[in-house]
């Protein structure tokens, strides 16, 4: 409430100033006759403050007419009709006014004098004012739908990446779920030990992800912590077969990242780098920050990806993670690659803007 009259105090002073710099600007060329400057000024003030007052009248009558905002042609035609007696109207309240200023007597105020000088050659004047305040008005109003359309749009945006972003994470939930699940049945008979060492695992796994919720972004301190557990799973499997190099500064360990970004690349490089070749391999995940932009990098010294690989044929795990790097970050130089290493096996970049750290506790 009280900010509302504040507002509504502020309007009006506003108003009552730009009024009067119109009429103290339309008074000044009457300078030069031989009448008083201040009788001039007086006359010329109650002329336009006069208007001001009528401005609630007007854009009330507008908002009240029962035709459409982009009827241009009606409504002009239409306030023309209006303006005929708002402009007779308009005539007394300026006499009413030059009486409080002293510019007038009261007696030529209440008389017909007003009117006769309006018809005798104020009138068109007069409603070409009209026709301008309400071209203002509507040029206001032309402005608020315009905004109002725009937070629409930005609003309809936003729930259409989340909806996206929501389905292209529950593609992946079960899709990381269902290749845990496979790799402990395949030790369930022969090694039920290890069997349940990973279910003990895939349960710690199964708690993580609960506990992040529907959150599309993580700190990478909690992506490596799920990793960890990930490789503790496939460690159990390959045993000393699969070597796994972690190097991630401090510096990068509180940068949000797409939740449930590095198992997948992690998977991609054991199960197609490093399960067709004998004897294992070696997988390296490396964090660096360079130029406003985290990059991650996953490695393997593997069998790579073949002469007739190509970057469309990704599977679903990489395929979801390059697009919702994609949704999450926008018009920006964030993305996936996928390419050859140097000396053997398959590199995966992933690039995220560093400008979307997030302070502890704000997520």
């Amino acid at each position: 409430m009280e900010n509302g009259s504040y507002s509504r105090l502020r309007l009006a002073f506003v108003s009552l100033l730009a009024w009067t710099a119109v009429g103290v600007v339309f008074a000044m060329p009457r300078f030069a006759s031989s009448a008083a400057w201040w009788h001039l000024l007086r006359a010329s003030l109650a002329d336009w403050w006069a208007w001001g007052l009528l401005v609630p009248a007007i854009i009330a009558v507008d908002r009240r007419l029962p035709i459409a905002v982009n009827s241009l042609g009606t409504r002009l035609a239409a306030h023309i009709v209006i303006g005929v007696p708002i402009t007779l109207v308009y005539s007394y309240v300026s006499a009413l006014l030059q009486v409080i200023l002293g510019a007038m007597a009261w007696t030529d105020a209440m008389s017909l004098g007003p009117l006769h000088e309006t018809l005798k050659g104020g009138f068109l004047w007069s409603l070409l004012v009209y026709l301008l305040v309400v071209g203002s008005w509507q040029a206001v109003q032309y402005s608020q739908h315009y905004l109002a359309a725009q937070l629409r749009l930005e609003r309809l945006e936003r729930n259409f990446s989340e909806a996206r972003l929501n389905v292209l994470r529950m593609q992946l939930d079960p899709h990381f779920l269902f290749n845990a699940l496979n790799t402990i049945s395949s030790l369930v008979v022969n090694q039920p030990k290890l069997a349940r060492g990973m279910i003990e695992q895939l349960g710690d796994l199964l708690r993580l992800s609960l506990e992040s919720g529907r959150r599309q972004q993580v700190r990478l301190s909690e992506e490596l912590e799920f990793l960890g557990h990930y490789l503790a799973i496939q460690k159990t499997r390959f045993g000393d077969a699969l070597h796994v190099v972690v190097e991630v500064p401090d510096a990068a360990r509180d940068i949000m990242v797409p939740s449930l970004i590095l198992q997948p690349l992690v998977e991609n490089a054991v199960r197609h780098g490093l399960s067709p070749r004998p004897g294992g391999g070696t997988v390296w995940v490396r964090a660096t920050i360079d130029d406003a932009m985290l990059c991650i990098l996953v490695e393997d010294d593997g069998v790579g990806l073949g002469a007739d690989w190509m970057d469309d044929r990704v599977g679903l795990g990489l395929g979801v993670t390059r697009e919702r790097i994609v949704t999450l970050h926008p018009a920006q130089d964030a993305g996936l690659q996928i390419g050859p290493r140097e000396g053997g096996g398959t590199r995966v970049r992933v690039s995220i803007p560093t400008r979307v750290v997030e302070a502890h506790g704000n997520e």
